[in-house]
């Protein structure tokens, strides 16, 4: 391969030329945000804009982004959009490309246990760019493309034209090729198994519209999932149209039941019954509810006959026939903490009338978590409504606020700009191993190079990764069991992140380049990923603080060193791809006979077009088809069927997945008879912020952090027992590891359960030192790093036990929200 240039600093040359810029001060004395050389570019005014959170007007004085407002389309804004202003000049911020010190002074894989102590040496984007680009070239040549690791996955800034992600594995595939990941963090358990049920993921598009619930639905179960909290955040533009499902349908007194450790703000809002279950237990429910139904001659025959196949296997294993334990209400009782009859009642209730059944995530993001999709899908089957108006089952009413109807619209597609063909490709030997890992084993393939795994019905091996290149995303918050993660990345040679904030993954790092936000670039995005509403515009408002650059100039200067720019821009810019994507979309609704500026038109005013929403658009139901017809409407199933019973898993012979819905005991549970650590860990979704992204936001930390640190509710009882109140400093800790956090007593959360939300920077008090207590509250020091069964390889973070104490002494001072000392 070659490089455009040959131009290449010794180190001596380097360090000399950085010692100068650090000692000179270039920038820091500047008011933030402002460049030494030129003016702000963007005319005083307010501006149209979005970000994941909802659409805006941001307000621009003397250049800065100084507040925004919600836009008048939004029905139901969220806080959450406060910290998006609040991120972009957060302390947080990466102001400079960055090079950890002893990775500069002595090469790649020195001192790695210096990664995350923030020695850093403040470079030029020229010497930067050199370095990133020399590493590339480097290991592509002395390695091969499995020795560098670009799975680089989490939830990016919003917009269809700028995904840096797709753009790395362009810059990739063009030098060489690289390894990457599969599948999410998110629903990976569903992913694996619901192909296997009903021939495709389901928890991803158009749901039944929440209008045919409204009208039709006697008695709606919400199990382990909160639409509303959830649905503030969106890949796209959230529309925010779920907070008025839920007000139509406690207008229209609906019944409904919660299933669920903690008690919803959708419960409050209700009335709904609470049932608080122990977590872990949900398949279990399922299968008393499933053995109620079977026994009382409630179900389906004709659903189950006509729309399904292999009920018969799995009624044995119900009955008890295939292991000698019946699956009673009583053994559910025993395992879910719901008493018996209250299950058998349950069951009967969704045969009484119009139900339909909602589910979340969380119970497949544990050990054995493609269980229970499998065994809610079966229930629901088993209850026959699949395909009748307001009954059946959704797994995804949680995100993206799927029961919306669609507008008449046309959709954004993504730009040209394609993950590329691999260029000078070598061979890729089967003992250098495979070129695609499920996402949550990346610290499995860091510790293991060269071992073998099995995945969704093969078997695969490790590769040995010498570098990896991370962009938007931050795996040290995703990934679980924190210390044996740092471990494992001490394996990496080169470690590079491009992002704007100095997140704990940024820390970690050899190499940060400084991206950035949404604020600071043009892009395009749709309101509603279901709902298709509108289209905006998304102008850079500000230009980009201090030496922030945009992802695809970086991208494009990298190109040029390696050699192929014309291949990668294909001399184009990143507003060319938005107008494509505009253009594109204008003729796609010319076909349609919708009406829409040309794209000069749409950019230079006030860039919004919105859509409207046909009357019919409020009546959708999914499987009607498939319900009506299931010959000619069958599912890409191997029978075209709901498959109870998979032939296909059978021949897999998994001993943690078998061939149809099972129960299994967790390694970790309330369930358990060892009881050093007492209590299961919710480590749910955040109320105030996406994951770990608006983390940095001090003026969204103001709103729930308790003694500064993130939250942790627990049950009056049990704080009781430890002599808890609210506000105390705590220390939650088992094996793995230990976190402080801020006490919140609360009867909203079930006893034997706290709840720490995911998300939480990880700030640990010696970054040199093995289990160092995490300063803020990263519930991911104390989940393990297991996988959900060898189907999915997914994580099964939502299994964990630890104890809670009162900490004694002065705390101490959280630093994760601030950039690192450097020199």
């Amino acid at each position: 391969m070659k490089t455009q240039t040959s131009f290449r600093l010794s180190r001596r040359q380097f360090l000399t030329t950085a010692s100068a810029l650090a000692a000179g001060g270039a920038l820091s004395t500047l008011p933030f945000g402002l460049r030494p050389a030129a003016a702000a570019t963007v005319v005083d005014g307010e501006y149209l804009q979005s970000c994941q959170w909802g659409a805006f007007w941001a307000k621009v004085e003397e250049g800065r982004f100084t507040s925004l407002r919600p836009w008048e389309g939004d029905p139901h804004p969220t806080p959450q959009l406060e910290g998006f202003q609040d991120i972009v000049y957060s302390s947080s911020r990466i102001r400079y490309p960055m090079v950890r010190r002893d990775w500069l002074e002595n090469g790649p894989g020195s001192a790695p246990e210096t990664r995350g102590t923030g020695d850093f040496v403040r470079v030029s984007w020229e010497e930067a760019l050199e370095l990133v680009a020399g590493e590339i070239s480097r290991v592509q040549e002395q390695e091969g493309p499995w020795a560098i690791y670009t799975g680089t996955y989490g939830w990016r800034s919003n917009g269809r034209a700028n995904n840096p992600q797709t753009m790395l594995k362009r810059l990739m595939n063009l030098t060489g090729g690289s390894v990457v990941s599969s599948s999410n963090y998110s629903k990976a358990g569903i992913e694996a198994i619901m192909p296997y049920v009903l021939g495709q993921v389901d928890a991803f598009g158009p749901q039944s519209t929440h209008q045919t619930i409204v009208e039709n639905t006697d008695l709606i179960v919400f199990w382990a999932t909160d639409p509303l909290k959830n649905n503030q955040i969106s890949a796209a533009i959230p529309d925010h149209g779920e907070y008025a499902w839920f007000e139509d349908m406690k207008k229209a007194g609906k019944k409904a039941v919660f299933i669920d450790p903690s008690k919803t703000e959708g419960c409050k809002i209700l009335d709904g019954e609470w049932l608080q279950v122990r977590p872990h237990s949900d398949t279990a429910l399922a299968l008393g509810m499933a053995h109620t139904l079977l026994t009382e001659e409630l179900l389906d025959r004709d659903f189950l006959e006509n729309c399904t196949t292999g009920f018969d296997i799995f009624a044995e294993y119900l009955m008890g026939n295939e292991e000698g334990v019946e699956k009673t209400a009583e053994w559910a009782a025993e395992k879910s903490d719901i008493p018996a009859d209250t299950i058998r009642d349950l069951a009967r209730r969704l045969t009484q009338g119009r139900s339909m059944l909602v589910s979340g995530w969380t119970p497949q993001r544990q050990q054995y978590g493609e269980q229970f999709p499998w065994a809610f899908v079966t229930l629901a089957a088993m209850v026959g409504q699949i395909g009748l108006p307001g009954g059946g089952f959704c797994q995804r009413y949680h995100l993206d606020n799927p029961g919306a109807p669609m507008a008449n619209g046309p959709k954004l597609g993504s730009p040209s700009f394609a993950i590329g063909d691999r260029k000078e490709l070598k061979e890729w030997p089967a003992e250098k191993g495979t070129n695609s890992i499920p996402c949550a084993r990346v610290v499995d393939m860091l510790l293991n190079p060269g071992a073998s795994y099995d995945h969704n019905g093969k078997t695969f091996t490790y590769p040995d990764i010498k570098l990896s290149y991370w962009v938007g995303g931050n795996p040290f918050h995703h990934h679980q069991d924190r210390n044996r993660m740092v471990e494992a990345w001490k394996k990496i040679e080169t470690f590079i992140v491009q992002d704007y904030q100095w997140t704990a993954t940024a820390r970690h790092a050899d190499i940060v380049l400084p991206a950035t936000s949404s604020a600071e670039r043009n892009d395009i995005d749709r309101v509603g990923v279901v709902a298709n509403k509108a289209i905006i515009g998304m102008k850079q408002i500000i230009d980009p603080v201090f030496e922030a650059r945009n992802d695809f100039d970086i991208f494009k200067d990298l190109a040029t060193r390696l050699g192929v720019e014309p291949e990668f821009s294909g001399g184009r810019t990143d507003m060319d791809f938005v107008e494509e994507i505009y253009t594109a979309a204008r003729e796609q609704g010319a076909s349609m006979g919708v009406d829409m500026p040309d794209f000069e038109t749409f950019w230079n005013g006030v860039p919004l077009v919105e859509f409207e929403t046909p009357e019919a658009a409020l009546y959708r139901t999914k499987y009607a088809d498939f319900r009506e017809d299931p010959l000619l409407n069958g599912l890409p199933t191997p029978s075209g069927l709901i498959e109870i019973y998979s032939n296909t898993i059978e021949k897999y012979g998994y001993d943690d997945c078998p061939p149809h819905a099972t129960w299994f005991e967790p390694v970790e549970w309330l369930g358990q008879q060892d009881t050093t650590y007492p209590l299961h860990v919710n480590s749910n979704h955040p109320q105030y912020r996406m994951h770990s992204q608006l983390n940095g936001s001090a003026k969204l930390r103001d709103i729930y952090n308790v003694a500064g640190r993130e939250p942790c509710w627990i049950n009056p009882q049990d704080a009781e027992a430890r002599g808890i109140k609210s506000g105390d400093v705590v220390r939650i800790f088992n094996g793995r590891g230990q976190v402080l956090a801020g006490a919140v007593v609360t009867e909203d959360t079930r006893s034997g359960v706290i709840q720490l939300q995911e998300g939480a920077w990880y700030d640990p008090a010696d970054a040199s030192e093995a289990g160092s207590v995490c300063k803020y509250g990263d519930p991911n020091v104390l989940t393990p790093d297991i996988p959900t069964s060898k189907l999915a390889q997914g994580t099964a973070g939502c299994t964990c036990m630890a104890e809670l104490e009162l900490f004694q002494g002065d705390a101490p001072a959280v630093t994760a929200f601030s950039e690192p000392v450097h020199g």
